[in-house]
């Protein structure tokens, strides 16, 4: 067999694809199996050791082997190592063909600060599931924009921490197994009615919003965009700024949906709103498109993980809201 061919069906089998715009194409990273690798790498603040030992034994557990990335434990100025180091042991994750996923160990701050020293060819070539939250939101938002999904998801530390019987860690055990989820959450009087269909992104506000109009912003996708939030100890002024930043981008005009995730430790400003959700209510009513509020995805439990880059159907009804995750 010519080596052309070789490749061509090596890639087929790697990975499914869907078409995202025109030409090109939008990666969904092979599922795994027992006994594969899984790199813990720390792209962003620098974790407690015994975050990422419980991390590692809670995947033995699940039938992988950890394999803990070399700048894992270093600390610099509150990150993981330099941006030089961190970027290291993300491109050795994703360069070494022994490691099927990639799961972080904490968010915290610092993950845009590797974006520039990793191309997103790096990611295009190498499609692998990046796991985590929070300041990981960065890695997802330039894995998608190269063109590859996602999961935003539990890291070390929860996994670890809250047993094999949570909810969210079953969902994201079955998941990297190639059961895609689908979820059910209760209404809220909130909620705008509706059905859509688009592909998902998303995750902590604050920093997606940081990386508009970069090479790295999932949001300059031109496709039919499925948006869900979450934040946690901003304030209400700081969000509202945010929200009309999506605004006068015009992202709010074309977004199919928007699923609003769970905002925790803000401060409330001096005014008359009642929480945060009433203050996002009060501008995302003007638009006609389904929105839930309270999805149990973000900085407290459950959090459900949520496939970056994948297509979905919303689904807003009187009854509660579903998300359909839809295979390629």
């Amino acid at each position: 067999m010519g080596l052309a061919r070789f490749t061509t069906l090596a890639l087929f089998y790697l990975c499914i694809a869907t078409p995202v715009l025109g030409q090109r194409r939008m990666v969904m990273p092979a599922f795994l199996h027992a006994g594969d690798s899984i790199a813990i790498i720390s792209p962003s603040s620098s974790p407690d050791v015994r975050t990422i030992e419980a991390g590692c034994q809670a995947l033995r557990l699940w039938g992988y082997v950890p394999v803990v990335g070399r700048h894992a434990a270093e600390r610099y100025h509150g990150f993981a190592g330099t941006a030089s180091q961190r970027a290291e042991d993300l491109l050795w994750a994703l360069r070494d063909s022994t490691i099927r996923a990639i799961m972080c160990t904490r968010g915290g701050d610092g993950g845009v600060q590797v974006l520039p020293l990793v191309s997103a060819g790096e990611f295009r070539r190498h499609p692998k599931w990046i796991i985590g939250f929070s300041d990981v939101t960065a890695l997802h938002s330039a894995s998608v924009r190269a063109g590859v999904m996602s999961i935003h998801g539990p890291m070390c530390h929860a996994i670890a921490a809250n047993g094999a019987a949570d909810t969210a860690n079953v969902v994201l055990r079955r998941l990297l197994q190639g059961q895609l989820p689908a979820y059910h959450a209760e209404s809220h009087p909130l909620n705008q009615h509706g059905t859509a269909e688009g592909m998902l992104v998303g995750g902590n506000l604050s920093v997606f919003c940081g990386l508009a109009a970069s090479p790295y912003d999932f949001l300059d996708i031109r496709s039919d965009l499925i948006l869900f939030i979450e934040d946690t100890d901003e304030s209400m002024t700081k969000t509202d700024r945010l929200l009309h930043l999506l605004e006068v981008r015009g992202v709010l005009g074309r977004l199919k949906g928007i699923v609003v995730g769970k905002f925790t430790k803000y401060k409330h400003p001096d005014n008359d709103f009642n929480d945060m959700y009433d203050m996002l209510h009060e501008y995302l009513q003007h638009y006609n498109i389904p929105v839930c509020y309270s999805f149990p995805v973000g900085h407290s439990r459950p959090n459900f993980p949520m496939i970056e880059g994948c297509r979905v159907r919303l689904t807003v009804a009187p009854s509660g809201t579903d998300l359909v995750f839809l295979r390629p």
